[in-house]
């Protein structure tokens, strides 16, 4: 798989993948001590839905593009922090962009947190740099996520996230994403770990966290969406986050918002949610 985000951003992994995000920093932001993010794949950092790229496969259009409608009220509360993120970039950015992480960090963040980010491609890494501005509590690192991760945990705050999102350009990525995060988590055990991944051969996500669970880990939760039937799909059709050390509000949260973003978010009616804890 080539995942090049340019063509997909506002999709719906992009929108399963930003609403957790979200709602694990505001889970975080409860206690004063700053926390840091630490991104391995950063991107861009800004998309323009508008553009040559997003229009090519106008697949925002069954993302983000299917959530102006609100949903209940319950669920309207665990999407507050990602809906308010959006708003105040869109205000700043235009009605026709959409963040990447990085910049829904940026919006997020407070004054004394902090926020690496690594990318490796040069011309990225220069529109990420550009579209956080001069901004002293964000670093971008031009080098390979796998290295910078191991360089930056533990970060000195002791508190923070570990975001997990590769592009899935080489082929052995899931086996290095499987590596590599263990070995993280051994340097820095208490830090809260989101891996994000395509659901196009089930059998990889089930490898990946049996090996989590095999590890010992003492908290894990696995959130996968389906909005098309994988078999024949010629398109992503579905993708997944596990989340390790998650805060322990997340697994109610998911149970409540992984049905609905499956409902809203559907292209067939072969569409559906898995919500299971892996360890904890």
């Amino acid at each position: 798989m080539n995942y090049r985000h340019a063509f997909h951003a506002g999709n719906f992994a992009d929108v399963l993948k930003h609403v957790v995000l979200a709602r694990v920093i505001a889970y975080l932001h409860i206690k004063p001590a700053p926390i840091r993010v630490m991104e391995t794949h950063a991107g861009a950092g800004l998309y323009d839905l508008s553009g040559a790229a997003a229009a090519r496969t106008g697949e925002w259009r069954e993302g983000v593009g299917r959530m102006e409608t609100p949903f209940s009220a319950e669920v309207e509360t665990i999407l507050a922090p990602w809906r308010a993120a959006l708003a105040s970039l869109r205000a700043g950015h235009g009605a026709a962009s959409y963040p990447g992480s990085p910049l829904f960090c940026q919006e997020l963040l407070r004054s004394d947190d902090r926020y690496i980010g690594a990318e490796l491609h040069g011309e990225t890494s220069w529109q990420l740099r550009n579209a956080l501005g001069k901004d002293r509590r964000f670093k971008v690192l031009l080098m390979d996520g796998w290295h910078a991760l191991r360089a930056n945990v533990p970060p000195v705050e002791r508190r923070g996230i570990v975001l997990i999102d590769p592009a899935f350009e080489a082929a052995d990525e899931w086996e290095r994403m499987q590596g590599e995060l263990l070995a993280a988590h051994r340097k820095w055990p208490t830090g809260c770990y989101l891996v994000w991944y395509p659901l196009k051969n089930p059998r990889q996500a089930d490898d990946l966290a049996r090996a989590v669970l095999e590890a010992g880990v003492h908290s894990a939760i696995r959130m996968d969406i389906l909005v098309d039937d994988l078999a024949g799909a010629d398109r992503l059709a579905g993708c997944g986050l596990i989340a390790i050390n998650p805060p322990w509000t997340l697994m109610g949260e998911a149970e409540r918002l992984l049905p609905a973003l499956a409902g809203r978010l559907a292209r067939s009616a072969r569409a559906g949610y898995r919500c299971e804890r892996l360890a904890g």
